[in-house]
């Protein structure tokens, strides 16, 4: 970059202190050009803004940086700097028209995908880990409640944090920090050992993740013209389904096969289940990477004042699209373009300023500000528009969430029935001088009497023992799963290398009975054929998988039939198709009715992001949308821990409250603007 660029840019900016540049011409208000004609038929052609430059100019950060000297002169009233937004609003969208859509926005499309797939791989992780890492980490009914729930907490917490900041400190920027956070706690959370620690890091790990939504679609919208927003923001949503189908590939892929796992002693084990973990955090270390090479919007640069930044990153858009498309000698034509003066300036704390008070000004600064931007979306101009799509992402989020984890657990309460009826039932049986060394399973032994009888180098699965006396027995390298004895005698026993802990003896009595070298710690039983978490990583492939039409179908008709029609009308079938779950007896049955309620609801997500991304001004974008993805995942709480309560109970009750807040948001949908043809706030 040339120097003489540098001082002339930085000089013009000294001698004038008015926001709007000087015009050359132009009878449209907007933003200025030199003769293009000319710039396209000489080689040699070029307007002020591009002297001293080349193609391969990295993008000029300059010495201005949008924050006039303290002697000059600020009072810009809120009127003027309306104006000034919407005129920059009208400019913005005629610059990306000559900047196109080319390699460029694909870039940026595959980058930001990698992030929105990390988001939906997080959703899946705990959920498939449970399985394992219960018997693992011995973990209660209420310890496995709270591990699948934690993750929504935490991304609740990031959707609202980085979703605020991001409209302060840049898209960008905002995006890197939330996916490092997730990284590195996802990473250290594959490897801690006690349940505590785990739920400490997938808290923080879900709370890096959360800010991907909201920045993920206000980043990349902020590079489409209006005539290709609602499509490709429609086709960035694929990358969520993507998340959702690489988790399930790569839990049917590892969890099973536990010769991948290792362990030091019996205080340090790391199973496959943890190789899952950490395989699962890739998306988002190839996320972080990809975005190093792309460069901060243009549009929150000229929200913030700072024109050199922005213009030079929409030359090297337009630039980037026409060497793509074949056309390199078209010259960038936009010389100026209309900014915004930021309402809040930044303070000279001063040198002698101890350094803990510099960063406490700041955050105190920084905090003012994102509590005057949340507010702002309940200004009398945004309101109720804001009450509006709060109601619509509550409805949505209760009813989708709820449903999606109901159906697994459906279809286990399913299973576990079918199982229960093969159950053998013993009554009053007396064995004497027997050795057992062969797997006893889903058997129910009553008011049984064992007499110096052997249990040797065998498995229990689902074994109770109830009432029963056992006299002078040995038990020896015994592993159980599911299994209690309850109410039952043990007098002169022995207990050699099991895992039979207290825990497992239900009110039972022990005489004279001995432990020598029990197993320490939970044991993840090796041998567990674990057909029903292929079921559960199987059915959950399917379920991401269905929803691939719903976004091919909602892309190529978002920008036709516009967003209103899309979120009520995927609303509507969404709430009819519920009722049919009330046929659904059978694992196969339900499992197609998962497929086709999640084939038709994705629909009204990809419109309700669109929608909420266009309803709001730039300034106040990712604050608003990660306020309402934070109420999305709060909403997703309530409707889990609501739906699961009804499991085996009834299936009426989940279906009236999901059919019943359905209808709600599709009703509600149907009064909010239509954004479909409008510039970017």
């Amino acid at each position: 970059m040339s120097d003489e660029y540098a001082r002339r840019s930085y000089s013009r900016f000294e001698e004038d202190d008015d926001d709007e540049y000087p015009m050359q011409g132009s009878q449209d208000g907007g933003y200025y050009r030199g003769d293009s004609t000319a710039g396209n038929n000489d080689e040699g052609g070029h307007s002020d803004s591009t002297e001293g430059h080349d193609e391969d100019d990295e993008i000029y950060e300059g010495e201005y940086q949008g924050i006039p000297r303290a002697d000059s002169d600020i009072d810009v009233s809120d009127a003027q700097r309306k104006k000034d937004k919407e005129e920059l609003a009208q400019q913005y969208e005629t610059i990306l028209q000559e900047c196109g859509h080319g390699r460029f926005q694909w870039s940026l499309y595959f980058v930001l995908g990698l992030a929105l797939m990390a988001d939906g791989v997080e959703i899946f992780v705990v959920g498939f880990v449970l399985p394992s890492a219960e018997k693992d980490m011995c973990l209660s009914e209420p310890n496995k409640s709270m591990l699948g729930l934690i993750v929504y907490f935490g991304m609740m917490v990031g959707a609202f944090l980085w979703g605020a900041l991001a409209d302060r400190i840049g898209r960008r920027q905002s995006l890197l920090i939330c996916l490092s956070i997730n990284s590195v706690f996802s990473f250290f959370s594959s490897f801690v050992q006690g349940y505590s620690t785990f739920l400490f890091c997938r808290l923080l790990s879900g709370v890096g993740i959360g800010g991907s939504i909201p920045i993920v679609f206000s980043y990349y919208s902020e590079f489409l013209a209006q005539e290709k927003r609602g499509e490709h923001l429609s086709w960035l949503c694929m990358f969520w389904m993507i998340g959702g189908i690489y988790a399930s590939a790569m839990a049917w892929t590892i969890i099973p096969h536990y010769g991948w796992s290792f362990q030091m002693g019996s205080a340090y084990q790391f199973h496959s289940w943890r190789v899952f973990v950490l395989v699962c955090a890739f998306p988002s270390v190839a996320a972080i990477a990809a975005l190093n090479a792309m460069p901060e919007s243009p549009r929150f640069y000229l929200e913030n004042g700072k024109h050199d930044e922005g213009w030079m990153i929409l030359k090297q858009v337009h630039d980037t699209n026409m060497r793509a498309k074949g056309h390199p000698e078209k010259v960038f034509s936009v010389t100026t373009i209309k900014t915004v003066k930021p309402e809040d300036e930044l303070v000279d704390i001063g040198t002698d300023t101890p350094v803990w008070e510099r960063y406490r000004q700041k955050i105190m600064s920084l905090s003012k500000q994102i509590r005057k931007n949340l507010l702002a979306c309940f200004s009398p101009e945004y309101k109720r528009t804001t009450f509006m799509l709060m109601a619509v992402w509550f409805t949505m989020s209760f009813s989708y969430y709820g449903l999606t984890v109901w159906f697994p657990d459906m279809i286990k309460y399913i299973q576990k029935q079918e199982y229960d009826s093969r159950t053998k039932t013993f009554t009053k049986e007396r064995v004497e001088h027997v050795t057992f060394n062969f797997t006893l399973e889903n058997q129910i032994h009553r008011n049984g009497y064992y007499f110096n009888d052997k249990f040797l180098n065998l498995k229990m699965k689902s074994m109770v023992f109830e009432d029963s006396v056992f006299e002078e027995c040995y038990f020896e390298d015994i592993t159980s799963t599911n299994t209690f004895f309850k109410n039952c005698t043990f007098i002169a026993s022995l207990f050699y290398n099991t895992d039979l802990f207290k825990y497992r003896f239900v009110d039972c009595k022990l005489a004279n009975s001995t432990f020598l070298h029990n197993k320490e710690g939970c044991v993840l039983d090796f041998s567990d054929d674990f057909n029903n978490a292929y079921m559960i990583y199987f059915i959950n492939f399917l379920g991401t998988l269905a929803v691939l039409p719903g976004n091919i179908v909602s892309a190529l008709l978002m920008d036709k039939i516009g967003r209103l029609r899309m979120l009520a009308g995927s609303s509507i079938i969404s709430c009819v198709s519920c009722f049919f779950l009330m046929f659904g007896n059978s694992e196969s049955g339900m499992i197609a009715l998962l497929c086709l309620f999640g084939g038709i609801s994705i629909a009204s997500w990809n419109a309700l992001d669109v929608v909420t991304v266009e309803l709001y001004p730039s300034d106040k974008r990712t604050t608003a949308f990660g306020f309402l993805n934070a109420l999305c995942k709060l909403a997703a709480v309530l409707g889990i821990s609501i739906f699961q309560s009804f499991v085996g109970i009834t299936k009426a009750l989940p279906i009236l409250f999901a059919a019943g807040a359905l209808a709600a948001g599709s009703f509600l949908a149907t009064k909010l603007p239509e954004t479909r043809g409008q510039v970017l706030q």
